[in-house]
């Protein structure tokens, strides 16, 4: 893979890892309209690397908080006047992730076979980009904005994890669907995008586990993919870090609006690029 391809699907990951636009869809639309080969379950681990090193290290200290509340309760290091105050009130929070990350596990083992094929069409891609920018809007219209971190009840969790489970389907966006549940169950914005990232975590590491664990049975990393590999972790885990701050900031004062219509407008360019090209995705 030339380095110039690497740099641009790792900057499409770090951006849409965490914007509620779908990775997959992006990782798999734009090698499909570029005309690249596949870059293959090496680069994919490479991708998944640097994306969860964007989130541990943005929330690594919430994380601490939660872990210490779990075990010892009591938040540690003390949040003082920053955003993990609200943890403080919700010492069971950390228990709630264990459980909502359940489903989007039990669904990926289920369903991987469709994953890899059947449900990567354009055309599915393209209806559930549209289809969960119609969610996000009602969630929009519905959202209550009243709950913090501190707030978020068990049935909360399971309810966004059982969303998280559909984000298996290309097209979905793991953090789209996320933040629409946690809306529709009454949490503000910004509390609905820290517990989407959270929950990603465990998620994002189960993938890059298992996508290495596949790479290793096939050998060690050839020599021309080493230089790729560590591109691809290191300008995804930037941007994706990038973002991460970038949206949680917005979603103080901002909306979804912008992302709404950037997934349906997506999507009806997508349905007919497929009409027009009549090629499957990865038949370059």
């Amino acid at each position: 893979m030339p380095l110039y391809q690497a740099v641009v699907l790792a900057v499409v990951q770090g951006l849409t890892e965490f914007l509620p636009i779908s990775s997959t869809a992006h990782l798999v639309l734009v090698p499909w309209v570029m005309g690249w080969q596949d870059p293959g379950l090496a680069f994919d681990v490479a991708l998944h690397l640097g994306t969860l090193l964007a989130v541990v290290a943005y929330f690594a200290r919430t994380w601490l908080r939660l872990l210490s509340l779990a075990f010892i309760g009591r938040a540690w290091p003390d949040a003082g006047g920053e955003e993990d105050r609200d943890l403080a009130t919700n010492p069971r929070l950390f228990w709630f992730l264990v459980l909502a990350t359940v489903p989007a596990g039990l669904a990926g083992l289920a369903f991987e076979h469709y994953v890899e094929t059947t449900w990567r069409s354009p055309y599915v891609i393209a209806v559930m980009m549209i289809a969960i920018g119609l969610v996000l809007w009602w969630a929009e219209r519905k959202g209550r904005f009243e709950k913090n971190l501190g707030r978020v009840s068990l049935m909360d969790s399971l309810a966004i994890g059982l969303a998280q489970a559909v984000a298996i389907i290309p097209g979905t966006s793991r953090s789209g669907i996320t933040m629409a549940a946690a809306m529709a169950r009454g949490a503000e914005r910004p509390a609905a995008a820290r517990f989407s990232f959270l929950l990603a975590t465990p998620i994002i590491a189960g993938a890059a586990l298992k996508t290495g664990w596949n790479v290793l049975k096939s050998g060690p990393l050839a020599a021309d993919m080493r230089m790729v590999f560590a591109v691809g972790v290191a300008v995804s885990a930037i941007s994706g870090f990038l973002v991460i701050g970038f949206l949680v900031r917005y979603l103080q004062r901002g909306t979804f609006k912008f992302f709404i219509w950037y997934r349906i407008v997506c999507g009806i360019i997508i349905i007919a690029l497929a009409i027009f090209f009549r090629g499957p995705i990865g038949s370059q």
